[in-house]
């Protein structure tokens, strides 16, 4: 791989997050996945662009959380 430099192109990046919360003496795991199709366009920030996916999934599973927090106290 020395000198190789890659050909790659991105058509798609993926990213999953996941988390898990005790919850009285219950523990939960909670995971959300989302995959975007990159558009062949120019000016594309792949870095930005993986850093708003992962705000995106981390912010859904925050979501999650705080839900499943309220459904059980709800139900307590």
């Amino acid at each position: 791989m020395d000198g190789y430099e890659s050909k790659a192109i991105i058509t798609s990046i993926k990213a999953t997050s996941r988390a898990s919360v005790k919850i009285g003496d219950s523990y939960y795991t909670l995971e959300y996945c989302e995959e975007r199709l990159i558009p062949d366009v120019e000016d594309i920030d792949i870095a930005t662009e993986r850093r708003m996916l992962w705000d995106a999934v981390n912010a859904e599973v925050d979501n999650q959380i705080a839900e499943t927090i309220d459904a059980v106290k709800g139900n307590r």
